[in-house]
């Protein structure tokens, strides 16, 4: 089966309280075949900096994401735990997603079939494009 890219994203909760309220978003853009979920755990840092790794149906307020439809394939390891642990301060919790953007492997395919390399890409934050757009009068 052909995939397209593949991205992660790292998404804090401060005071170790997850919100399903950004399920129903996902949830739209699983069905529109937008993305395709392959991977999503949660850590969380108690107080003390311990971390703990989370399935979306070991904790009660993890509930909501159970209704997200995705191959679940265990592809953050032990190293990518560490990584996003890293950054958070205690008492502090994350949620961890790797999915497929389905709606490029139509490109990612024509890309690769042309012997095309992608070297670097990057997430733009969004208070960079409002400076930019602000700075240039387009806001």
């Amino acid at each position: 089966m052909p995939i397209g890219p593949v991205e992660y994203i790292i998404i804090e909760f401060p005071g170790n309280h997850f919100q399903g309220d950004i399920v129903p978003a996902m949830a739209k853009l699983i069905e529109n075949e937008t993305v395709r979920i392959i991977d999503l755990i949660f850590i969380m840092k108690d107080p003390d900096g311990n971390v703990t790794i989370y399935e979306y149906d070991q904790l009660d307020e993890l509930a909501p994401f159970a209704s997200l439809h995705g191959e679940l394939n265990d592809l953050v390891n032990q190293e990518d735990v560490e990584y996003a642990a890293a950054s958070l301060d205690p008492n502090t919790s994350a949620a961890v997603i790797v999915w497929e953007d389905t709606w490029a492997t139509e490109l990612a395919l024509a890309i690769r079939g042309a012997g095309g390399v992608v070297r670097e890409g990057a997430r733009i934050p969004p208070e960079l494009i409002d400076a930019a757009l602000a700075d240039n009068g387009d806001e």
